[in-house]
């Protein structure tokens, strides 16, 4: 029935003047996830002068769970101006809206007022007020308060151990994390995503693997599977990444939404493009997420017909692209010389689906230009980009001029970079190679000496290799054990006679 026929009824029947039928009404609608429902529920509330606590809650509730959670804080300080009493649910609720709204200041002043009222004890209003703490990263209050609760519960433990991740004080989290009395997958999750976000995938993995050993008797959910391939994916350690997988199919996860693309990304970026595609063909309700992992991971491979025909193919099946689609296609196309086919996808990303290119679809279509040996194209694409190129979208074409030996072009482009960040030792380093390539020797020494003089140095090359499961680091220049060079420079010539 439409509302404005639930309201004529109500009128016609006089059931508007009966407060339990309008109680019953407002609690029918309140919790509907339709938003007119919602809105005339709150609109006979406010015509009515309600008492019951069990009613403003609902009210409150429909605010801090809904898209308005700033009003749960008018309805409830409205609920104590007329004099209802709230209740522990109510103090929850407008906490639960401090939290979305990462209101801390908010959620002080209810603190003070659930101490006032007598519910500074209530354990799960405290584990409120400490994740509010946690998720602004007040830390120094958070751990004030847990020191101070009387009785401290999984939640409360789980709160500090994320809220130290958040702050990158890791070790802090683990000794919180460790001194744990019971764990749970939450804490489990938060404790991984601290090592991952802060750069110590091996240890988040670690962890997983204390999951998986029951040393903490707990399955892993989506979320920890989702911080697992991250890990996987930034060591490059597929072997690991394999291994998960047969995890996720053996318990029965479905491969679709967020952990579909992880495993699209796991397995391009650790080197196996026919698996990512194998995982990409086998996602049943495919969304554009998916689409996009797939065509970014053969622009790495440097597969840009594949992640051309993958594109036409959204085309054929109306799929719609968003700005990401195109800035991997456009990708893949520059790094596999597809200059007509990648100035193709930019026309339809603009003139089609009329999405307004951004600073990194211009630079995807400079590289494409310069990489294919236009230059003097490039350089007046860049010159009439309708907002004001940064130095990627320059040092772009620098390096195309590098590669085309275009010192004409090149030179006042890397003064022009030196200029905008005069730190960053690549422009310095692409033009000394310019002057190098024509024997310009005299102006490879001063740049050179101007490197020297502002402290600059070229970043050192930098490879892994996974050997036996572990995936080693090493940079040029740098020294190796004897015994892990051997190991490397093996398994390299292994590779290179495949």
């Amino acid at each position: 029935m439409e509302i404005n026929q639930i309201h004529a009824n109500l009128i016609t029947t006089g059931h508007i003047h009966n407060p339990s039928s309008i109680s019953k009404i407002i609690l029918n609608l309140v919790f509907t996830r339709h938003k007119p429902s919602v809105g005339f529920a709150r609109h006979l509330f406010f015509e009515c002068n309600y008492n019951d606590p069990f009613i403003w809650n609902a009210i409150i509730r429909s605010c801090s769970h809904g898209n308005d959670p700033e009003n749960a804080f008018q309805v409830f300080v409205l609920m104590l101006v007329r004099g209802v009493l709230a209740d522990a649910y109510s103090f929850s609720l407008v906490l639960k809206s401090c939290s979305r709204l990462q209101l801390l200041s908010k959620g002080i002043q209810i603190h003070g007022l659930m101490l006032k009222l007598g519910f500074g004890s209530d354990l799960f209003l405290q584990n409120c007020l400490l994740c509010i703490c946690a998720k602004n990263e007040k830390m120094g209050l958070a751990q004030n308060l847990f020191d101070k609760m009387p009785q401290r519960d999984v939640v409360s433990w789980a709160c500090m151990v994320d809220g130290y991740a958040r702050v990158g004080n890791v070790d802090v989290a683990r000794y919180f994390f460790d001194a744990m009395p019971r764990k749970d997958v939450i804490s489990c999750n938060a404790m991984m995503a601290g090592y991952v976000s802060n750069g110590r995938y091996d240890e988040a993995l670690n962890v997983f693997d204390e999951m998986l050993a029951s040393a903490f008797d707990l399955s892993p959910d989506r979320v920890t599977l989702l911080t697992a391939f991250s890990a996987v994916t930034q060591l490059g350690c597929i072997i690991k990444g394999i291994e998960i997988h047969s995890y996720i199919e053996k318990k029965g996860f479905v491969i679709s939404g967020k952990l579909g693309v992880a495993l699209i990304n796991m397995y391009a970026k650790c080197g196996n493009i026919e698996k990512a595609m194998h995982v990409f063909e086998n996602v049943n309700e495919k969304n554009i997420d998916h689409w996009n992992a797939m065509i970014g991971g053969l622009a790495i491979h440097g597969r840009g017909d594949l992640a051309f025909d993958l594109f036409m193919e959204m085309e054929r099946l109306s799929i719609k692209p968003d700005d990401i689609t195109f800035i991997a296609v456009l990708h893949a196309c520059g790094h596999s010389g597809m200059m007509k086919e990648g100035l193709i996808c930019f026309e339809i990303m603009r003139r089609v689906h009329k999405i307004v290119p951004k600073m990194q679809h211009y630079g995807c279509v400079v590289d494409i230009l310069s990489r294919a040996g236009h230059i003097e194209e490039a350089t007046n694409f860049v010159k009439e980009m309708p907002i004001k190129p940064n130095d990627v979208v320059w040092r772009t074409l620098l390096s195309g001029c590098a590669n085309h030996e275009n010192l004409n072009v090149g030179e006042p482009v890397a003064k022009r970079l030196i200029g905008m960040d005069f730190k960053d030792s690549s422009s310095y380093v692409l033009l000394s190679n310019m002057y190098a390539q024509f024997g310009h020797w005299e102006y490879v020494r001063k740049v050179r000496a101007m490197m020297k003089e502002r402290d600059l140095s070229k970043v050192p090359g930098c490879s892994w290799i996974e050997l036996e499961g572990t995936v080693h680091e090493f940079f040029v220049g740098s020294a190796l054990e004897d015994h892990e060079a051997r190991e490397i420079y093996s398994t390299v010539s292994g590779s290179s006679e495949l």
